[in-house]
């Protein structure tokens, strides 16, 4: 069964640092579409980034040139590097795999797309 778990979240102050890390099994990630959404309470769950099946990369507007999609293929994980993190990006963060392959960008990213998704790890910027 394919299986998602993501690692990483904490709590850290404005202008930090965190890399959160989503370890894949049952399937080979580079061969899917996956991104990273995010969700706080009483707000709708929203796109941050997505690697789609081409390898390439696509952010939210909010979060270019803070966050960074990459992945380890020899241990099946993907991981957001995340900087200069602020307040606005508390969320709980999740990871989410689509097993059919497809090219993806922000603006046609869809969360129904997504069919496996991990529990999520929570992410807390204080100011």
């Amino acid at each position: 069964a394919v299986q998602l778990v993501e690692s990483g979240g904490g709590s850290v102050q404005s202008g930090g640092s965190l890399r959160l890390s989503c370890v894949v099994s049952g399937y080979t990630l580079s061969n899917y579409v996956m991104a990273w959404f995010r969700q706080d309470p009483g707000k709708k769950r929203e796109g941050v980034a997505v690697f789609d099946s081409a390898g390439s990369t696509s952010y939210k507007d909010s979060v270019k040139g803070r966050f960074t999609l990459s992945n380890d293929s020899s241990k099946n994980i993907m991981y957001l590097q995340m900087n200069n993190l602020k307040p606005e990006d508390t969320a709980m963060y999740y990871c989410a795999a689509d097993l059919i392959p497809k090219r993806l960008t922000m603006a046609t990213l869809r969360e129904a797309l997504f069919n496996c998704w991990g529990r999520g790890t929570q992410v807390t910027v204080s100011s």
